[in-house]
């Protein structure tokens, strides 16, 4: 009995997909977004994320192999950068708790990220090819601005500035190339439409890196990441009908963090304009439909995720080319 329990976890592990790694990123977030509505809330999410990750963790030291493989994919590739970002903000998390050590495990999880966009860029970058160029290559550049969300935790803000104006200044190199590719292209196979949600994390990170790191803000700056971040956001809501009506694919994963990340840099925004004398009120029903959306696709996706994993597919030692994939 207890051998078939641990088979049973085993091949549950070896049927993980790579992009759960998104959704404890998406789970981390959820709950730095909620944590002044809900006592309690910020330490669920964070052990939830924890667990998530550490699941996926377990599965590249047991099947490093599947990970090789996975990671000569640029999508799967670009979509594991979620992972150093999990870490980045889990190290906020713990910070309360284990102070210093926190704060070198950030600094770990910064040049892990970094490792992981060098990977990136040398195996994918150098020379993209367009067919297969999604929004899911914003992640690895633009989440090094999660160390700007995070940096105010460890009093390093000259840190998360720098971050911050590196994931500015490729938001526009990448947004060039990532539509080009859209628009010239428009087509894509049902498992890779989900992706296109991934257009609105980076203003929203950006705004909220932004507002955490700097404590002299431009309203210039702050406005135009919003309206930018609103106008994706807006862009991204209208194919959501379209995209909910896909069978599960891993790449669900993608209507998670960016959906929770635009309403944290929204939220921000609007206590960032009341600070200042200048309030839109707009925005007082904008954020919390936002944070409302946020948290019923987060929920969505994390059931879908937990039903296909305690599905008849992997029990059954289905072939993996017949399971969802990117």
């Amino acid at each position: 009995m207890e051998s078939d329990e641990k088979n049973q976890i085993g091949r549950m592990l070896f049927h993980l997909p790579l992009p759960i790694t998104a959704v404890a990123l998406s789970i981390a977030s959820l709950g730095n977004l909620l944590e002044a509505y809900l006592e309690g809330v910020r330490l669920f999410c964070g052990v939830l994320a924890f667990l998530l990750i550490l699941a996926f963790t377990a599965k590249i030291l047991i099947y490093p192999e599947r990970f090789r493989e996975d990671m000569k994919n640029p999508v799967m590739a670009s979509v594991f950068c979620t992972y150093s970002m999990t870490w980045i903000l889990l190290s906020a998390y713990a910070e309360p708790c284990l102070g210093i050590a926190a704060k070198g495990f950030w600094y770990f999880s910064i040049g892990l990220h970094a490792l992981l966009v060098l990977y990136f860029t040398k195996s994918f970058m150098m020379k993209p090819v367009i067919p297969r160029v999604f929004a899911c290559y914003f992640i690895g550049y633009e989440g090094f601005v999660t160390a700007s969300v995070t940096a105010p935790v460890f009093e390093e803000l000259l840190v998360g500035q720098a971050a911050f104006w590196f994931g500015f200044g490729m938001l526009f190199f990448l947004l060039t190339l990532i539509t080009y590719r859209y628009v010239t292209m428009p087509k894509v196979r049902d498992s890779e439409k989900p992706l296109f949600c991934i257009y609105t994390a980076p203003p929203g990170l950006c705004l909220t890196g932004y507002l955490n790191a700097f404590p002299e803000k431009s309203l210039w700056i702050a406005g135009f990441l919003s309206v930018l971040s609103l106008f994706m956001y807006g862009m991204v809501l209208s194919r959501m009908p379209k995209f909910l009506r896909l069978p599960f694919y891993p790449s669900y994963a993608s209507f998670t963090f960016p959906f929770v990340i635009s309403a944290t840099g929204m939220k921000l925004m609007r206590e960032f304009l009341m600070e200042i004398g200048r309030p839109v009120r707009i925005l007082d029903f904008i954020v919390p439909v936002q944070m409302g959306i946020a948290v019923l696709l987060v929920t969505y996706v994390l059931l879908r995720y937990l039903l296909f994993l305690a599905g008849a597919e992997w029990k059954k030692n289905t072939p993996r080319e017949s399971l969802p994939t990117l």
